[in-house]
């Protein structure tokens, strides 16, 4: 059996090798097919590793709390996180951040209301700036450092701001703009302090600080005529293992000022990242459906060329039956050739797909993530396409009646 089974190998190496052309040519459909899918799944899991590595990075004691319900792995649920942020009102308030900060064992709260708006320096800022009105403690909760200057003190005046790197140079042409004053919605502010530039536009913040300025949270109440309109409030427990009995007490804080009523969402760990992992599965789950389209005309393609094979190789299968050779010989014979052009095809788009991730990523701020899971899967399908696209080639061959075979070339 095993010697059958070499010998198979060998046939399939000599038929590809006797028309290398042909089966380089059969193989591109698969490459291509297998590359895109390798290429999309390196970049959405080095997306979705983000958030979390960012969490984890700041000693994995922060939670945070979101408006409304955390929405479900649907497709519904995935289209509409967008619409949610964009357009329903928060039911976070000003009490709730009171009453975080009075539970026991929480060691900072950092409440974060984002505006849109007109920003003007020197020059007038991009349409729709993000800016972000939050209180001093969202420098430790979320790592936040100042290259130059300091960072957001309820002592300083109000009219005062944090800008980002980018931001500075977008509006003043440079980094060091230090006591520059800058105009938000119309109202003057003077400038303290210079972000250190972070180059992490995906975070669990949804804020971009390299191009966001940064407001008091009384300022931002009064730019938004007196209303507090918070998209996150962010909680820091004294230690990792206090989390869990901190998150516990803020359910119950929050019910109390809500009502009882479940508007809201405390996520950790894992949970914080769910938001931003869904929406880049979704986007790599619709793409990979279409990259899924050139491997199934590479499929095609090799039932095609095992097809000709199969008629160019007649007389060849009649001398094998002739001298004792089982149908499942003949089948086995050229599904091994099949699987050998598929698989072929699937180590080298593999191959292709993560040089292919790596160049794209140099344009990005992460990078892809390199696992076995996709190798399985690179693989995985070439064997299915392989087998599904060759069994009917091989059924025919294995058919063959080998008088038939034998007289048809006489």
């Amino acid at each position: 059996m095993r010697f059958l089974f070499l010998n198979h190998i060998q046939n399939a190496q000599q038929s590809i090798k006797s028309n290398r052309l042909r089966s380089l040519l059969t193989m591109i459909g698969i490459t291509i097919g297998v590359a895109s899918i390798t290429t999309i799944m390196a970049l959405s899991a080095g997306a979705n590793k983000i958030v979390s590595s960012q969490v984890d990075a700041l000693g994995g004691n922060i939670a945070v709390i979101r408006p409304g319900v955390a929405p479900e792995d649907t497709i519904d649920g995935l289209s509409s996180i967008a619409a949610d942020r964009q357009y329903a009102a928060s039911s976070l308030t000003d009490a709730d951040v009171m009453a975080v900060q009075s539970i026991e064992n929480v060691k900072a709260v950092a409440p974060i209301m984002v505006l849109g708006g007109a920003v003007t320096g020197k020059n007038e800022g991009p349409k729709n700036t993000p800016i972000v009105a939050t209180t001093p403690e969202l420098a430790d909760v979320s790592g936040l450092k100042v290259s130059d200057g300091q960072f957001l003190d309820p002592a300083l005046n109000a009219s005062t701001a944090v800008i980002g790197p980018q931001l500075s140079i977008n509006l003043f042409g440079t980094e060091h703009s230090i006591g520059y004053t800058v105009k938000i919605k119309g109202e003057p502010f003077t400038i303290i302090g210079i972000l250190k530039r972070t180059n992490d536009p995906i975070n669990y913040n949804n804020v971009d600080f390299d191009n966001s300025i940064l407001i008091n949270l009384g300022s931002g109440r009064e730019l938004n005529q007196g209303a507090t309109h918070l998209q996150q409030i962010n909680i820091q427990s004294d230690s990792v293992a206090n989390l869990d009995s901190v998150i516990v007490e803020t359910n119950k804080a929050l019910l109390r000022n809500h009502f009882n009523e479940v508007d809201f969402s405390v996520l950790s760990g894992e949970q914080i990242a769910q938001p931003t992992s869904r929406i880049f599965t979704a986007i790599a789950g619709v793409s990979v459906a279409i990259a899924a389209i050139s491997l199934v005309v590479g499929g095609v393609g090799i039932m095609n060329i095992m097809l000709v094979s199969v008629a160019e190789r007649t007389r060849e299968i009649g001398i094998r039956k002739a001298l004792g050779a089982s149908n499942w010989d003949i089948v086995a014979q050229f599904l091994i050739e099949s699987l050998a052009l598929s698989i072929g095809g699937g180590i080298s788009g593999y191959i292709i797909g993560y040089i292919s991730a790596f160049a794209i990523s140099t344009f990005l701020t992460f990078d892809p993530v390199l696992n076995w899971e996709i190798a399985g899967i690179a693989i995985g399908v070439s064997v299915v396409i392989g087998t599904l696209f060759g069994i009917y080639p091989a059924i025919k061959a294995a058919r063959k009646d080998p008088i038939s075979a034998l007289r048809q070339y006489e």
